[in-house]
């Protein structure tokens, strides 16, 4: 396995693993387990393997997961907060409630470790006193899941009983892939504009945020320009209005559009259909299924972790 795959490469060896072809069938079993490695047996529940592979070897795991953490009790509440959606530098040392010299070092630490990284603003904000402190995101799925629903509830699983953790996961499961599906949103941005202008292509591409306004997607191309992109993951097709809100928030940012992304899982009304290949790009659903096409073994990686 190449040193540092990309989110992407791990999804795409994740599915042609274990020949799942459904975007968001792969999505679903790639939140809990992407990263490790593992054979699935996928005609089984998320739930059920959940308790097969995880829960059943709690102890290995347990053991195996604490080798980096040291057991540390501060190292393992900053990964939960941020597991559990907090996750602004700033944000996360006050729910932690830690001093910033000894949760900054800490957060270092998890850094050097590969447990957690850095996700910057792709752009900062023209005023210095209106940056938000760093983001920080997971760098594999299966490691977030971990330290968001199984390292709180330790005890209890410890025990053999699984009551508390299944319930917490019953509440979390429906969205606990969105941010995975945002991330992966952002390969298929780069992908759809460096196919349509091969000689400007993406050279930065994240998010932006300052303490006023967030764009799920901003890109920077090698000229310079700029795109930005709004996601929306409701079951109703996106209306006009999420096209104004997405060029508000990059005036208040002032920041230089030259294009706009929307992304809604499924689809847009008619009045945004009709700005399609103007005003905006429009993706979907059925766009974003396309990071798995064309699957083969040269998607494989290999792990060298140990297999449940």
């Amino acid at each position: 396995m190449s040193k540092h795959p990309t989110l992407l490469q791990h999804f795409r060896s994740f599915a042609f693993q274990n020949n799942i072809k459904d975007f968001d069938k792969a999505l679903e079993y790639f939140t809990v387990f992407g990263g490790t490695g593992w054979d699935l047996d996928v005609s089984k529940s998320v739930t059920t393997l959940i308790e097969e592979k995880v829960l059943f070897n709690y102890e290995a795991l347990h053991e195996n997961m604490t080798r980096d953490t040291h057991n540390n009790s501060l190292y393992h509440k900053i990964l939960t907060i941020v597991a559990l959606g907090v996750n602004h530098e700033k944000d996360v040392l006050k729910k932690a409630k830690v001093d910033k010299d000894k949760g900054e070092e800490a957060i270092d630490y998890l850094v050097s470790k590969s447990l957690i990284k850095f996700d910057l603003s792709v752009e900062k904000p023209l005023n210095d006193q209106s940056g938000k402190s760093d983001r920080i995101l997971f760098d594999l799925p299966f490691i977030r899941f971990w330290f968001a629903m199984i390292s709180p509830n330790h005890q209890s699983i410890s025990e053999k009983n699984y009551d508390v953790f299944t319930q917490k996961w019953q509440r979390v499961r429906d969205n606990f892939s969105t941010l995975l599906n945002n991330l992966l949103l952002l390969e298929l941005v780069k992908e759809t504009f460096n196919v349509k202008s091969k000689n400007d292509p993406i050279v930065k591409i994240g998010s932006y945020y300052d303490k006023k306004q967030e764009i799920d997607i901003l890109a920077v191309r090698q000229s310079g320009a700029m795109i930005a992109a709004a996601c929306k993951y409701s079951k109703d097709p996106a209306k006009s209005n999420m096209m104004n809100t997405l060029i508000e928030k990059c005036e208040k940012a002032e920041l230089a559009i030259s294009d706009y992304v929307l992304f809604s899982k499924n689809g847009f009304t008619t009045e945004v259909e009709a700005l399609k290949e103007k005003e905006v790009v429009l993706l979907s659903g059925v766009e974003l299924s396309s990071l798995l096409d064309n699957l083969s073994s040269d998607d494989l990686l290999v792990y060298t972790n140990k297999k449940y």
